[in-house]
């Protein structure tokens, strides 16, 4: 095989994530977004050491276990890879694909724990309680459209009126919001030209108190520094049309906020230079495991609320099969304080820490809210913060973003000591990277857990519990105890050189 060569094949496995497997008559290539058991065209676009990528042409026979999907963007849009199976079979291919990169990970002789499967949403569909669509076109010059990038494009925007995952509240204000701006021949931001003026609309809902918050994001109405043409956004409107659609009973949702955001950023984020309220608030409120939570404009919280339960129960399950008499907890990467405040009923006290310090101001105000007065939220970097706290842990819990935890703050963590560490991961390939330091450093995975997050996609959750096993780090160092302190103390004052 060579680049550029168009060739044919099964796909025999996929692993995490989105890695297909692929069988040719030429050999093995690596495709993204297939299915086990397609027979499928790719074209070869790399060849490195033996190894070939490939991306995929064409669908030339189905899984033999796919079904009919009602989304006529699916493998259009790249959202949704894994519509086409029945939901039990996504939950048992996500379940190999954690358990093989987890074996793969830990050290040779030690791949024995508990591993215990795999733990499904209790809503597979209409889950998402977060999107932010883009305004755009679908094709070059056509009319104003809203919604999600097509796959592989900056540019071509794919409408979300048929999109499964998304709530239906969101799908009837996307509807409404783009034919009122088509009526209004209001232009959208172009990223090239930095000219326009609609950029994103940010929708977000809980599903417990059934309350919305409808954001929409524009540069100034003259645009980022005076290069579009003023245009009036008829914003006091639009946000009476919204208000009409809930009278109307066509939300099954109630308005909590609705904003008029300002973004002159030249990069495609969604963020804030100013925010006007239109109507209400800025904030909502959602309910998880008998907790009220006060969720900001941006404020992190899991996308899926059903779900987040079942992983925020496995959490406190694993604290409270580790924990021992009324200890203190760290909560590192904190977020909001959703866990410190699930585990505080546990523990002597809670110690959380997030660099994000609107997050720690929205953590404070949900642990007033629910009455919780042994929980402490430090904002700052996890490998700085760290230096400072004077109380040791007994239980750490981890909840890094998805790039991981920092190579320098893992071992600072793990020389702690605590007995034992709970390691909540949403992209479970970065806690594979980090297994054989954590292994390195005298701890096992003692339970391990996958938690479907993301029906429909190919993302998971993993909930490990470790274990701390100096005692049989000792000995297979051959270290006495005092050898093995005396070691480290000496790496700590090579650090502070």
């Amino acid at each position: 095989m060579k680049k550029g060569d168009i060739v044919t094949g099964v796909c025999s496995r996929v692993d995490f994530p989105n890695r297909g497997i692929v069988e040719t008559d030429e050999g093995i290539v690596t495709v993204k977004n297939v299915i086990p058991g397609q027979y499928i065209r790719l074209m070869i676009n790399k060849k490195r050491n033996g190894h070939a990528e490939g991306r995929l042409l064409e669908v030339i026979k189905k899984a033999p276990l796919e079904e009919a999907v009602s989304c006529s963007f699916f493998g259009v849009c790249g959202g949704c890879n894994y519509l086409s199976l029945p939901y039990e079979e996504q939950l048992k291919l996500k379940e190999e694909q954690i358990w093989r990169l987890l074996q793969n990970a830990v050290p040779e002789g030690n791949e024995e724990f508990s591993f215990e499967g795999i733990k499904g949403s209790p809503r597979p569909l209409q889950y998402r309680n977060k999107m932010e669509l883009t305004f755009g076109d679908s094709v070059k010059d056509g009319p104003l459209t809203l919604g999600l990038h097509k796959r592989g494009s900056f540019h071509d925007i794919l409408p979300v009126s048929e999109c499964m995952i998304m709530d239906g509240d969101f799908r009837r204000i996307a509807d409404y919001t783009v034919e009122f701006y088509r009526d209004k021949n209001i232009p959208y931001f172009r990223r090239m030209s930095h000219e326009g003026i609609l950029r994103h609309l940010l929708l977000r809902k809980a599903f417990k108190t059934g309350e919305l918050l409808i954001g929409l994001v524009t540069t100034s109405e003259n645009g980022i520094d005076g290069k579009a043409e003023d245009a009036n956004l008829c914003i006091d409107e639009y946000k009476d049309g919204l208000i009409k659609l809930l009278e109307n009973g066509e939300l099954t949702g109630t308005i909590a906020g609705i904003l008029h955001i300002i973004n002159n950023s030249l990069s495609d984020i969604v963020q804030s230079d100013d925010t006007r309220i239109l109507y209400g608030r800025d904030y909502f409120h959602e309910e998880l495991l008998g907790l009220k939570f006060r969720i900001s404009t941006f404020s992190f919280f899991q996308t899926n609320s059903f779900s987040a339960e079942v992983l925020y129960g496995t959490v406190r399950e694993f604290a409270e099969g580790a924990l021992k008499n009324a200890p203190v907890i760290y909560d590192l990467y904190s977020g909001t304080g959703t866990i410190s405040q699930i585990l505080a009923k546990s523990a002597k006290k809670v110690i959380g820490v997030e660099l994000i310090e609107e997050a720690v101001a929205a953590a404070r105000e949900n642990a007033r809210l629910n009455g919780i007065d042994n929980v402490e939220f430090i904002a700052g970097d996890v490998l700085k913060v760290l230096e400072n706290i004077e109380e040791k842990p007994d239980l750490i819990v981890l909840d890094p973003p998805r790039d991981g935890i920092h190579p320098k703050a893992l071992p600072k963590i793990l020389d702690y000591g605590a007995e034992n560490i709970i390691y909540i991961s949403c992209k479970p390939s970065s806690l594979a990277r980090d297994i054989p330091l954590i292994y390195e450093r005298g701890y096992c995975i003692k339970r391990a857990v996958c938690v479907d997050q993301f029906p429909q996609t190919v993302n998971c959750e993993t909930v490990c519990l470790l274990s701390n096993r100096k005692p049989d780090s000792y000995v297979h160092l051959n270290l006495k105890m005092e050898d093995y302190y005396r070691i480290k103390d000496a790496e700590k004052e090579q650090e502070k050189k």
